[in-house]
């Protein structure tokens, strides 16, 4: 309701603004100027193709649902969800974060299309991609864990 009275108000700034002509000189009239364009009501961006980013480590599981540049759409994490303890680390609190994070994705942005991408070893990793697939059309699953070249140094062999 605010916001609706705000537009009204700054389309009648910006038809008195014009009426004053250029070149006024006048402190407010310029700062009015700036002002006008942080007035407008905010558009919704209409974006069909995502990304689900799915971090599932032993104890918990990230969602993060980005645009094709990577820019955050929405997230959840299990945690966030409610689920404490040996509870946070289960395939069903996965599931509910991802549900949680495509579903708000999919409400303010209106995503249709969604291209997964698992990373780690965690047990959330199939209950989240199910999830995602309930809400919206997977495109693509990729698994993006790293995987180490050599990696670190070994621990000595033991001495019994």
């Amino acid at each position: 309701m605010v916001e609706t009275n705000q537009v009204v108000e700054e389309e009648t700034t910006s038809g008195q603004g014009g009426a004053a002509g250029t070149g006024s000189g006048s402190v407010t009239g310029g700062a009015a100027g700036k002002g006008q364009g942080r007035l407008k009501k905010k558009t919704k961006r209409v974006i069909s193709d995502v990304i689900v980013h799915v971090y599932a480590s032993f104890n918990n599981t990230l969602i993060n649902v980005t645009d094709v540049k990577g820019n955050t759409l929405a997230w959840a994490t299990a945690g966030g969800c409610g689920f404490r303890g040996s509870r946070k680390s289960t395939p069903f609190a996965g599931q509910v974060a991802a549900g949680k994070a495509i579903q708000k994705a999919r409400e303010l942005y209106g995503a249709e299309s969604a291209e997964v991408r698992i990373y780690g070893p965690g047990p959330g990793r199939d209950a989240s991609v199910r999830a995602v697939r309930d809400v919206v059309q997977i495109t693509a699953i990729f698994d993006v864990t790293g995987i180490p070249f050599n990696g670190c140094r070994a621990p000595k062999a033991r001495r019994v």
